[in-house]
C-alpha cells in the first residue's frame, strides 16, 4: 500500500511548482522593495542573466554539502531547479519593479 508514496514526484510538476513559487516570491519581493536593485540598462540585464546562474550553482553546492553529510538531497539542491526558481523571481522583478 505504501508503494505509490515511495515514487519520486514527476519532474514536470516540480518544474511547474518552482516556476510558480519563484513568481510568488518575486511578487512578494516587489511588495517589500518595489524599486529595482540596480540601475537602468546593462547592470539590470546582467543581474537578470547572471544572478539565476549563481543561485543554481549555490544550490548545487548545497546539494553536495548535504550529500557529504549524509542528509537527504532535495530536488531544489540541483542546478536546474534552483536556476528556474531564481530566474522566475528575477523576471518578475525585472518586468514589474518601478
Amino acid at each position: 500500500m505504501a508503494e505509490p508514496f515511495r515514487k519520486e514526484p514527476n519532474i514536470w510538476v516540480a518544474v511547474l511548482g518552482y516556476l510558480l513559487l519563484g513568481g510568488i516570491v518575486g511578487a512578494l519581493s516587489l511588495w517589500l522593495m518595489p524599486q529595482h536593485l540596480t540601475r537602468d540598462g546593462w547592470p539590470r540585464l546582467i543581474n537578470l542573466v547572471v544572478t539565476p546562474v549563481i543561485a543554481g550553482f549555490a544550490m548545487t553546492l548545497m546539494g553536495l554539502w548535504r550529500a557529504r553529510r549524509g542528509d537527504p538531497v532535495l530536488r531544489i539542491d540541483r542546478f536546474a531547479c534552483g536556476y528556474l526558481f531564481a530566474l522566475t523571481l528575477a523576471v518578475v522583478r525585472y518586468n514589474f519593479a518601478s
